[in-house]
């Protein structure tokens, strides 16, 4: 990332901040409702549903699932995505252009080419 503007950077770092945001966001959000779920249906016509966010949740799976699981779901493959790039892009090997190469460095090569010439003959 050395050699991203800053505008980029600040992008990258915002959208890195608000994965991590939703991401506990989701989870916090599906353990408080697993843990508060009532387990028959005694307990929901003796204590009812948790109040409000958590409860509305509760009595409707399909919302849960489109407001929450799905877009945790989304947010793991895409952060499997980024990974799986960054690390393409981080192995590539660079290509090394004759002028980065020091004169010992040309030497050492100059030396290996002619020792591989000679043995082709």
């Amino acid at each position: 990332m050395k050699d991203l503007p800053t505008s980029k950077k600040v992008l990258y770092g915002t959208l890195f901040g608000a994965d991590i945001a939703l991401t506990l966001f989701f989870l916090v959000v599906s353990i408080v409702m697993i843990v508060t779920m009532p387990k028959d249906e005694y307990e929901i016509i003796v204590n009812g549903y948790a109040p409000g966010f958590i409860g509305y949740f509760q009595q409707n799976p399909n919302v849960f699932l489109l407001v929450v699981v799905l877009p945790l779901l989304a947010l793991f493959i895409v952060n499997i995505w980024v990974l799986i790039t960054y690390a393409k892009k981080a192995n590539e090997k660079k290509k090394v252009a004759l002028n980065d190469l020091s004169e010992e460095e040309k030497a050492k090569l100059r030396a290996e080419l002619m020792k591989d010439l000679q043995k082709g003959e």
